[in-house]
Order: C-alpha cells, then structure tokens, then sequence
C-alpha cells in the first residue's frame, strides 16, 4: 500500500461492491410493530445486542446489510438490541440518521425484539428532543448517558436524567471511562426510588459495583462481553448489552442462557480479550469486514486494526470454529487497501 496510508477518497472502489450477506439461514419475515414493552418485560430481557451500523462506500448507511444482521439476531434468539449506541456510532451519525434507523428497526422488526434506542446526548435538550422522537417512531425504551465532556455538577447530572426519565422507560449507561465522571451509587439509588420509568442499569463500573446494586434490587447489565460471566453468574446481573453476539450470536445465547459454562466462557475469552485491543468499536466494525458481513467503511475517526491484529481475528475464528460466526464468506485478512476511509458523511 503506497506511503502507507488507507485510502480516503469514498469513490475507491471495493474488491467486491455487491451488497454483503449474512447466512441466509437465518432469514426471518419482516414483522411490523407492537405495542411497547412494559417496564417488567424489559427488566427481564437478558441478552440484548449492541449493533453495529454498517455502512455504504459513501459512508450512507447500508440498511440492506443492517437488516440482514436484525435477522441473525432474531433468529439466534436475541430479545433486544442497542440502536445507535457506541457499538453502532451514534456519535457519528446525525440525529436525522439516528432516528430514522431507531424507527426503521422498530416498524420492521418490532414484533419479533425489543427495540431500546441511544438517545442520550450531553446536551440535554438534545438528549430531551432525541428521545421524544425515538419513542413517537416506536422504540421501547431509551439508553441514557450522564453528560460527557463538558460534563456537570452532581445536581446537574441528576437534573438532567431526571428529565429525560419522565419521557419514557429508561436504561441508564455508566460508563466513566468514556464519560469521565462516573454516576455515583447513590444517584443511581435516588433514581430507582423516584422515577416509575426507571429500568435498570447499563453498568461499566466493574463487576462489585454490579454486585452492590443487584443486592440492592436493582436490575442491572453488564456493559461488557468480557466481565459478563462472572456479572451474571457471580454478581446477579440480568444478562449482558453484548457486542460480540454481533460475531458468534449462538455462542452468546447459549453463554447467557444456557446456565454457568465456565468452558464455553474459557473458549470466548480469546474473542473477547481481542474485541477489547483497540476503543470500541474499531475491532467489531474489523472483525465483521473481514466476515464479509458488512462492506469495509469507516467512518472517520475510527479506522481498521492493523494486519497483525486481523491475522490474530482469523486464528480466533479457526480455534472457536468458523460454524458459529455469522456471515457467508470464509474470513479473511483483508489487505489495507480493501478499506474506504470516509471523512464527510
């Protein structure tokens, strides 16, 4: 690849520039929507995708391979998925693109999984218009960050979930490490009591705090796939907001819902240790270009995992078996000049 750079321009085109399949095993019939979930019925959801928004070589989304990927996971037993949240670059999309594939996902496939829309933004009028649109194209309920950033104070921060709250059934999203202020326990506490829309927790804060919140009745998600099996099986959480069943969704329903695998956890660690070598969500968005799932387009900032790091993604799917990844295509590599680079989108 000349002076070591990818490819910018978004007129390059792709090895392959037909639209990418999933197994067409796993087809199921476009559903329309329903009545919305009840706070009960989503508390009980255990294994909710986080998916990832694919991509046209003009940096438009790919709804053709979007759905493709809505029915795998229906089909592999998924009972929600995450729209538009860090694994499906919410941050990059515009509030037009980011409601239109909340709403898409809800009038297509509503019938079939549970529709939980990032609607959260730092601003918090944002955060208020978003999730109003969201839940009028139908979503179930909304995922809420704490402002990030420019960040606030305490009372600020509770102000501002506080009126997001009163729209509709919430999941608050911790995560300080993106965030960089982490929402204390007993805010978290305060919420639960006061606000009858209050679902449960996203949590990224590690797996004690899972564990305090559970004793404490509330219902809580692991934020990642790595730390999900001792959360579930040690600590109480519900289930897992999951990445990696955008990869091996089989494996993932059977980690969650197949009781404590301690061997299974041991042969998925190895995928979940390489999901987690670079900021998520750069090696998910790598790993299913090199499936062939979805077409290799970045938005910008992110950008693919070096040759090294794709080369380690194929020995994982060899070991784990290439049966239980998702996609038509035998993996592969990938060279650096397979992938499009887009800057305006």
């Amino acid at each position: 690849m000349a002076s070591g750079l990818f490819p910018i321009s978004s007129s390059l085109g792709l090895r392959n520039a037909t639209p990418t399949k999933v197994a067409s095993k796993h087809t199921v019939p476009v559903a329309g929507t329903c009545k919305r979930a009840s706070i009960e019925e989503l508390k009980s959801l255990r294994l909710i995708t986080a998916m990832k928004t694919p991509y046209l070589p003009d940096g438009q989304i790919d709804l053709e391979a979007y759905d493709e990927m809505m029915n795998v996971q229906i089909a592999s037993g998924a009972e929600g998925v995450l729209v538009g949240s860090t694994a499906g670059e919410g941050h990059l999309l515009s509030w037009d693109e980011h409601i239109m594939l909340i709403g898409h996902t809800a009038n297509h496939f509503g019938k079939s999984i549970r529709v939980i829309g990032f609607t959260g933004s730092n601003s918090t009028g944002e955060a208020v218009r978003a999730t109003e649109q969201g839940f009028a194209v139908g979503m179930d309920a909304a995922l809420q960050i704490n402002p990030y950033y420019g960040k606030t104070s305490i009372q600020g921060l509770v102000a501002h979930l506080q009126a997001v709250l009163s729209l509709g059934p919430t999941i608050i999203y911790d995560v300080p490490y993106r965030t960089g202020q982490d929402i204390p326990a007993d805010v978290m506490h305060d919420l639960a009591r006061n606000s009858a829309n209050f679902v449960g927790v996203k949590e990224c804060a590690g797996n004690e705090r899972i564990r305090d919140y559970v004793d404490k009745g509330l219902v809580i998600w692991s934020g990642g796939d790595r730390d999900c099996y001792e959360a579930m099986w040690a600590c109480g959480a519900v289930g897992v907001t999951s990445m990696a069943s955008n990869l091996v969704p089989g494996l993932m329903h059977k980690l969650v819902f197949g009781g404590e695998n301690s061997s299974l956890y041991e042969k998925l660690k190895p995928l979940f240790q390489w999901l987690s070598c670079e900021v998520n969500p750069i090696p998910m968005n790598t790993a299913l270009m090199q499936l062939g799932v979805i077409r290799p387009v970045f938005r910008l900032p992110y950008y693919p995992l070096p040759l090294e790091k794709r080369k380690e993604f194929v020995e994982i799917v060899k070991a784990i078996g290439s049966d239980n990844f998702v996609g038509e295509k035998d993996v592969q590599a990938l060279n650096d000049d397979d992938f499009i680079l887009v800057s305006r989108y």
